[in-house]
């Protein structure tokens, strides 16, 4: 079967475990598996579709651990590369009393070699993209020249294998030494994709537009845009329309990977069937609710990998609310 590649940083989220307190106050830490394109590539497998994470890790306990979780998880890991110099990166996050989370720091000091920083371009296995369906990617690799460049092998492998490229902004300007770089890089990265997913904040950050149908009619060759905005509606633009659905109020303890699990279950469902199907709007209606409940239902629990939902688990939620 064809398969999913998500490409870009696996690592751990040092998730704080008191509430509402700034980093320093923190008593303890609890570690999870985590990196947006790792926690979209265990969505993909928990749903049951088959997909691939390009990566690279620290010659480390930490690195080995998360090769052994990830494929515990059921993603195919032959495209995670292995470094012997550098670090696995951990994330500290700390959580308000809603659950929201903010990004404080990471392991290690200014001199710290992070592997996800240090992917290879030369090692990027081809045959994963020969038989590939959709690469899915983030902009967090583009902060570091060496990861941008194996950005930039990966998305000509797309285009010459006739590879969808979905792209998921999370933005995260602690990770760039230069944020104004992305001002120059994204358009670059445009030409290359086909669907767009990002908050409002990042969709006024770098579009100064909200609207994914103004988005749309900017960059005309975007088949989808998906802009999510918390605890708010989620608007998209699929199949020449645009449209929005309500998410789905839940008790949330931690949002973290949230935004993964919603891009998934996405995927999921567009992987399953013809794009052309899109053009159904309630199709594409119902390909977003999916969505925002994968969303929802992660954020119950702590951590963004071991929290996501299964397809019967969300199935199960939205035949909850429909009798309501």
């Amino acid at each position: 079967m064809p398969r999913v590649i998500c490409l870009g940083e696996v690592l751990i989220d040092q998730i704080a475990e008191d509430i509402g307190v700034p980093y320093e106050q923190v008593s303890s830490w609890k570690p999870f598996f985590g990196g947006a394109p790792a926690n979209v590539a265990c969505g993909l497998a928990k749903l049951g579709t088959p997909v691939s994470l390009i990566s690279c890790v620290g010659k480390d306990v930490t690195g080995t651990d998360l090769l052994k979780q990830l494929g515990a998880a059921g993603v195919e890991t032959s495209g995670v590369q292995v470094h012997p110099e550098s670090t696995t990166r951990e994330v500290y996050v700390t959580r308000d009393i809603h659950g929201d989370r903010s990004f404080d720091r990471f392991n290690g000091d200014d001199k710290t070699l992070f592997a996800d920083t240090l992917m290879s371009a030369e090692h990027l296995p081809e045959h994963l993209f020969a038989d590939a369906k959709f690469l899915v990617l983030g902009t967090l690799g583009l902060s570091s020249p060496q990861t941008s460049r194996a950005i930039g092998r990966a998305l000509k492998l797309a285009e010459k294998y006739f590879v969808k490229v979905i792209v998921d902004i999370n933005w995260r300007s602690m990770f760039w030494k230069n944020p104004e770089q992305v001002t120059t890089l994204l358009p670059v990265l445009l030409r290359y994709i086909d669907f767009l997913k990002m908050t409002e904040d990042e969709a006024k950050l770098l579009f100064r537009l909200t609207s994914p149908a103004a988005i749309a009619q900017a960059h005309s060759h975007l088949e989808g845009i998906l802009i999510t905005n918390g605890d708010k509606d989620c608007r998209y633009y699929l199949g020449e329309k645009q449209g929005k659905h309500a998410v789905y109020p839940v008790h949330s303890i931690d949002t973290t990977g949230a935004g993964d699990a919603f891009l998934a279950a996405f995927i999921h469902k567009i992987y399953h069937r013809p794009l052309t199907d899109l053009l159904d709007s309630k199709f594409a209606n119902d390909v977003i609710g999916y969505a925002c409940a994968a969303g929802a239902l992660t954020t119950l629990d702590m951590g963004a990998i071991a929290s996501q939902p299964s397809d019967r688990q969300i199935r199960e939620f939205l035949a909850m609310r429909e009798t309501k």
